[in-house]
């Protein structure tokens, strides 16, 4: 048992070795932020007290947070890259940064691997399995548990996506009610704000928060649009816009944005009911139709081998 254990630590650090090696060889080129630091001199504005209190704090979390970036950059060699894990981050609604998801990732490839070696070393217990072939599936089972770590962010997109989708026409409605009796854009959206609740209300209020900080609508309704990343609600963002710049009746044209985003809902729908009905026939012709064959032939054919 134990040189099971030994021979599978040994070939997790050597997998992981060889992946630090790679990762160094392809960041060994420095960046242009390198280059031009030894000769930027960068003063802080922080106390020198505060600063020496807080020394031994900060030496902590920076290494701590280096050797999460460190390993990180193993698992971009795998995976995702970090520009793609912000981006779904962003889009998935949650508060989780990248050094956080990164640590995740790593403790979900720990626990996949000490479930493969726990199963591995019950099955050398039993005498039916090979040292070689262990450390391989633990080793693989690492990189799957990262793996699904990323996979299960991006089913969270997802997820959240068709809850946006599913709320739009409402919420398109209701803006259109609200700029119909006379309000503004921005006051319209502040009602549905604090009116309603979802995922699309909560970009909905970053968005206001984004204007009263003095952003301007568009670039606000510009950020939602790549916060989202939905295709309704970048029409929705560019109708706004448009209507707003030639002078358009914004309510008309919001009435018409729900009216196209319901009729996109319906298509979806038909579309997903005839996949559905594709789907149904497979138990049907591989397995209701054969049982159907074998009852009816059978007591023919038992007739028949009786006459014989």
């Amino acid at each position: 048992m134990s040189h099971l254990l030994a021979g599978c630590l040994a070939g997790l650090m050597g997998a992981l070795g060889v992946l630090a090696i790679v990762s160094a060889v392809r960041r060994r080129r420095p960046t242009l932020v390198a280059r031009l630091e030894p000769y930027v001199h960068q003063h802080s504005t922080g106390s020198g007290l505060l600063r020496a209190a807080d020394a031994d704090g900060r030496s902590m979390t920076d290494m701590l947070a280096a050797s999460v970036l460190s390993l990180g950059g193993v698992l971009e060699t795998l995976g995702s890259s970090s520009a793609s894990v912000r981006s779904r981050l962003q889009r998935s609604g949650t508060t989780v940064s990248l050094e956080q998801f990164r640590l995740q990732q790593l403790l979900w490839g720990a626990v996949a691997f000490l479930a493969a070696t726990a199963v591995g070393a019950l099955a050398a217990w039993a005498g039916s399995a090979r040292i070689p072939a262990l450390v391989i599936l633990a080793v693989v089972a690492a990189v799957g548990g990262a793996a699904a770590r990323d996979w299960w962010l991006t089913r969270a997109v997802t997820q959240r996506r068709a809850r946006i989708e599913s709320q739009l026409p409402d919420v398109v409605e209701l803006l259109a009610l609200a700029v119909g009796a006379g309000q503004g854009p921005v006051a319209a959206i502040e009602r549905v704000v604090d009116l309603g609740q979802g995922d699309l209300i909560d970009e909905l209020a970053i968005t206001l928060t984004d204007i009263r900080s003095g952003t301007v609508l568009t670039t606000a309704l510009d950020h939602l649009e790549a916060r989202v990343d939905c295709l309704h609600v970048t029409r929705l963002a560019e109708a706004i816009a448009v209507a707003l710049e030639r002078g358009t009746p914004l309510a008309e044209v919001l009435r018409s944005q729900a009216a196209d985003v319901r009729e996109a809902a319906r298509r979806d729908l038909m579309e997903e009911g005839g996949r559905r009905e594709i789907a149904q026939m497979v138990p049907v012709v591989f397995l209701v139709l054969p049982i159907t064959v074998v009852f009816a032939l059978f007591p023919g054919l038992f007739v028949l081998r009786l006459g014989l």
